[in-house]
């Protein structure tokens, strides 16, 4: 059966010709027409194979809106049809946004020929009846053109937003990376910076959630010698280091109201001072924002400036939780296992059971948690098999238990007879640590290279209740 048409939606004639001979050369054939009604008409009347649309149609256009809207009436029209954009630099901000509303890719003009002839043969690979490529053979293919930072994954949940931050990465506009705490937002950042225009260029992180309102500028925006006390010299800022680079800006939710109203002066003009200085500096930064925070919802409680919300989020990946793409939690494990094996000790392996535990486990904690559950493993196992015992994990379901008050100096229960050695070990080193971290949870859970959610079901699992020292539940 013959290949129907690659239809060519393109104002300008010349361009228009160019493609069709560059098609023609690779024994692709194709159909041209001027607009977007007569693009309507040719897919409303026979089958074409792939679109190849252009963002501005009428002379002197240049904001990408008709080709927003012809886009989402050929999508709506025939949604099985791949489209590809062409577009140039004043309408990259919208072909960006119609990858997230089911464009399968855009190229910047003026394209590079060997580029556009892979990306629609890569199209035109996947049409028909065959079955969908696995995660596992696309991931492979996306490793042949980009680096995948050594990402590990199995599930289609994360191929999802791995596929978008790879197709947006060279777009020079800022993503807003949101999830729970520990699914992996900072390695979807790391993605798109090592796949961008700018991979090798300064990539820097800062934490802005967690920095004081003090601190804020200086750290963002740099100092000069005596602008605070204890400033003895001068101080480069974030932005200044990465400039010609990237920035990400992480928990970038919790950031005060004054350090958003700073921040967002310096995104819309690019523009800042250092603390102590009145000269202006100009930087080149492209932004990368992520939080486990609900935005909109920062928004509607007046929490979260909009107008910086809508600056940040260009494009939005987000990041499931582990739960949400149990398949990848073996496969996380596994690697895990053999990352934090200790060298000259030998390869370590999951029993079936503890496969087992691990899959029915809900990982509130995320990547984080479990990556914290493997390391504890490796730490204790007793030979080469890892059993679910070494993994520190309570009953697949159980909620952390929190308790009204904690108090200042835990002490240790006695022990009743009634646990097993295992647990009763356990117990020992848990209320160790509450004890030597005078009741805070959270730095008891560092302490054990856990997390503070998997500490609290390791409390709850051995009836251990913070009040003013640790004891067994009198339920």
């Amino acid at each position: 059966m013959p290949l129907p048409p690659i239809l060519i939606v393109e104002d300008q004639p010349r361009v228009a010709k160019a493609l069709a001979l560059l098609l023609e050369l690779h024994g692709l054939p194709s159909l041209a027409v001027e607009d977007p009604n007569a693009a309507v008409d040719v897919v409303s009347q026979r089958e074409v194979s792939v679109i190849l649309q252009d963002m501005n149609f009428s002379p002197g256009a240049a904001s990408g809106e008709e080709g927003v809207a012809l886009f989402r009436r050929l999508h709506a029209l025939v949604p099985q049809v791949p489209i590809l954009l062409l577009t140039a630099w004043g309408s990259i901000e919208h072909a960006v946004r119609l990858i997230q509303e089911g464009a399968c890719d855009y190229l910047e003009k003026p394209w590079d020929d060997e580029k556009l002839i892979e990306r629609i043969q890569s199209l035109l690979r996947q049409r028909g009846p065959e079955a969908p490529r696995s995660v596992d053979a696309s991931r492979r293919q996306l490793s042949r053109s980009h680096d995948l930072e050594g990402l590990i994954y199995a599930s289609s949940a994360l191929h999802e937003v791995v596929e978008l931050a790879l197709k947006v990465a060279r777009a020079e506009v800022p993503i807003l990376i949101t999830g729970p705490n520990g699914s992996g937002k900072e390695r979807i950042a790391e993605l798109v910076q090592r796949n961008s225009n700018r991979a090798q260029e300064p990539f820097v992180r800062v934490n802005v959630g967690a920095l004081p309102d003090a601190l804020l500028e200086a750290e963002l925006f740099g100092s000069e010698a005596g602008a605070y006390t204890g400033a003895s010299k001068r101080r480069t800022g974030r932005f200044e280091a990465a400039h010609g680079g990237t920035l990400l800006l992480d928990e970038i939710g919790n950031l005060s109201a004054d350090g958003q109203a700073k921040l967002l002066r310096v995104l819309q003009t690019g523009q800042f001072e250092r603390l102590g200085s009145s000269a202006t500096r100009q930087v080149d930064v492209r932004i990368l924002a992520a939080t486990n925070a609900d935005l909109p919802a920062a928004i509607a409680r007046g929490e979260f400036r909009e107008d910086l919300y809508f600056r940040l989020n260009v494009i939005e990946l987000r990041v499931p939780a582990l739960a949400e793409r149990p398949d990848d939690i073996l496969p996380l494990a596994e690697e895990f296992v053999r990352q934090l094996t200790p060298r000259g000790q030998g390869p370590l392996r999951l029993s079936e059971a503890a496969r087992r535990k691990l899959i029915a486990h809900p990982w509130p904690g995320n990547v984080r948690e479990l990556r914290n559950a493997i390391q504890r493993a490796v730490l204790v196992a007793s030979g080469q098999v890892l059993q679910p015992a070494d993994l520190g994990l309570g009953p697949a379901g159980s909620p952390p238990a929190h308790s009204g008050t904690i108090g200042s100096h835990p002490e240790p229960a006695a022990d009743s007879g009634e646990d097993s050695p295992e647990d009763a070990e356990e117990r020992r080193e848990t209320e160790a640590a509450l004890l030597a971290a005078d009741g805070v949870v959270a730095q008891a859970a560092a302490s054990l290279g856990i997390s503070r959610q998997a500490l609290y079901r390791r409390m709850q699992r051995l009836g251990i209740v913070l009040e003013r020292r640790p004891r067994r539940d009198p339920s």
